[in-house]
C-alpha cells in the first residue's frame, strides 16, 4: 500500500536514465511566443497575469530590486507550470522533491543575502542585533537571528514540498476510495467522486497559490536586502 501510495513521487526512468531534466524543461513549451501584432487570447491572458503579479510584487522595490523582475516572473511561471503539470494523469511533479525545491530556494536566498551585504552592509549586520538589546542577551540573540536567517531557504522548500505532496496524496487516497466504493455503494461512490472533483479544482488553485507564495517570499527577502 505504501509503495503504491508514494509511487507517483518517484522520478520516472527510461533505460535507467532519469527523465527529471526533460520534465523540468517541458513547461517552457506551454508558454509560446508570438510574432503577431495582436496576440491570441492565451497569450493575452498570460501577459495580463504576469503584469498583475509583477505590479503586486515589485511595487515595493527600489530601482535595484526591480532589476530582478524578469527572474522573479520566470520563477513564478516555472513553479506554477510544474505544479500544474503534476495534476495531469500519469505525470510527475518535480516540486514534490525536496532536493529540487532546495535547489531553487538556496540560490535565490543566497543571492538576496549577498546583495544585501554588498549594498547595505551595516543594515544587514544590524538585523542580527536589534537596537536596545540588553548586553547579557546579545550572544543569544545573535545566535537566534543567525539560525533564523539560515532557516529561510529550508522553510521555502519545505512549504512548497509539503503543500504539493499533501494535495497529491489526498487525490490519490480519495480516488482509490472512489474505485473501492463502486462495487459497494454507488451513492457513496458518487459523493466521494464529487469530493474528488472539488479537491482537484482546489489543487489547481493551490498549485498557483504556492508558486505565488514562493516567489513573493523571495521578493520580500530581496526587498529586505536592497
Amino acid at each position: 500500500m505504501n509503495e503504491n501510495l508514494f509511487a507517483s513521487f518517484i522520478t520516472p526512468m527510461i533505460l535507467g536514465l532519469p527523465l527529471a531534466t526533460l520534465i523540468v524543461m517541458f513547461p517552457s513549451l506551454l508558454f509560446p511566443t508570438s510574432n503577431r501584432l495582436i496576440n491570441n487570447r492565451l497569450l493575452s491572458l498570460q501577459q495580463w497575469m504576469l503584469q498583475l503579479a509583477s505590479k503586486q510584487m515589485m511595487g515595493i522595490h527600489n530601482t535595484k530590486g526591480q532589476t530582478w523582475t524578469l527572474m522573479l516572473m520566470s520563477l513564478i511561471l516555472f513553479i506554477g507550470s510544474t505544479n500544474l503539470l503534476g495534476l495531469l494523469p500519469h505525470s510527475f511533479t518535480p516540486t514534490t522533491q525536496l532536493s529540487m525545491n532546495l535547489g531553487m530556494a538556496i540560490p535565490w536566498w543566497a543571492g538576496a543575502v549577498i546583495t544585501g551585504f554588498r549594498n547595505k552592509t551595516k543594515a544587514s549586520l544590524a538585523h542580527f542585533l536589534p537596537q536596545g538589546t540588553p548586553t547579557p542577551l546579545i550572544p543569544m540573540l545573535v545566535i537566534i537571528e543567525t539560525i533564523s536567517l539560515f532557516i529561510q531557504p529550508m522553510a521555502l522548500a519545505v512549504r512548497l514540498t509539503a503543500n504539493i505532496t499533501a494535495g497529491h496524496l489526498l487525490i490519490h487516497l480519495i480516488g482509490g476510495a472512489t474505485l473501492a466504493l463502486m462495487n459497494i455503494s454507488t451513492t457513496t461512490a458518487l459523493i466521494t467522486f464529487i469530493i474528488l472533483i472539488l479537491l482537484t479544482i482546489l489543487e489547481f488553485a493551490v498549485a498557483m497559490i504556492q508558486a505565488y507564495v514562493f516567489t513573493l517570499l523571495v521578493s520580500l527577502y530581496l526587498h529586505d536586502n536592497t
